[in-house]
């Protein structure tokens, strides 16, 4: 989740009717944290690369606008899951993929989304970044399939190694960069927004 999120759409033009219909949602129930329009085109390139039959995982659902634009680069045939801990937000999530066969929004805990892994391309927005106190970091070993891809998002870019967030080392950032059974790098979006990308070994 993105602070001021949401309104980073304001102004623009062009965009998937999904992610048009999630941020509707968003903004009806006054939700500022939607991924950001960088991450969301990253999200859609990423969701194209999955095979047909494949699956796309995400924690974190919000509204559904980082799902939307998942699904809107995703190929027929591939199934998404995503899971958010907020009924109502779930339930308003839900509504917005009523007509999208393949996407499933489910409500409960993070972990709920490793029951339907595991992944090729794996979206950690809500749970599994390892980023605050007591979330433990998502076993890439278990939800991806051998080559899949793993999504971090919402970090400060940093021009210091090892990088440092808020005065200190960012430890959560280091975990995904030199996870052992990860490919991983840093990919900039904005001058104030980075993203971490890495594939599982073989």
């Amino acid at each position: 989740m993105t602070l001021h999120g949401t309104d980073a759409y304001s102004g623009l033009f062009g965009l998937p009717s999904l992610v048009e219909r999630a941020l509707g949602a968003a903004r009806d129930r006054s939700f500022p944290y939607s991924c950001r329009p960088e991450q969301g085109r990253l999200l859609q390139l990423l969701a194209g690369g999955v095979g047909v039959s494949g699956r796309i995982g995400e924690t974190g659902t919000g509204l559904g606008v980082g799902l939307a634009w998942l699904a809107s680069g995703a190929r027929d045939g591939v199934r998404l899951f995503s899971v958010e801990r907020d009924a109502g937000r779930a339930g308003a999530a839900a509504e917005v993929f009523r007509d999208r066969a393949g996407v499933r929004v489910l409500c409960g805990d993070w972990r709920e989304v490793g029951a339907y892994g595991p992944y090729d391309l794996l979206v950690l927005d809500g749970g599994g970044q390892g980023k605050a106190d007591g979330d433990v970091p998502a076993d890439v070993e278990r939800l991806l399939v051998p080559g899949g891809t793993v999504v971090i998002d919402d970090f400060t870019p940093s021009d210091r190694w090892p990088p440092r967030h808020a005065g200190g080392v960012d430890r959560a950032r280091l975990h995904w960069l030199e996870h052992p059974a990860l490919r991983a790098t840093e990919v900039r979006l904005a001058p104030d927004l980075c993203t971490v990308v890495g594939t599982r070994r073989p």
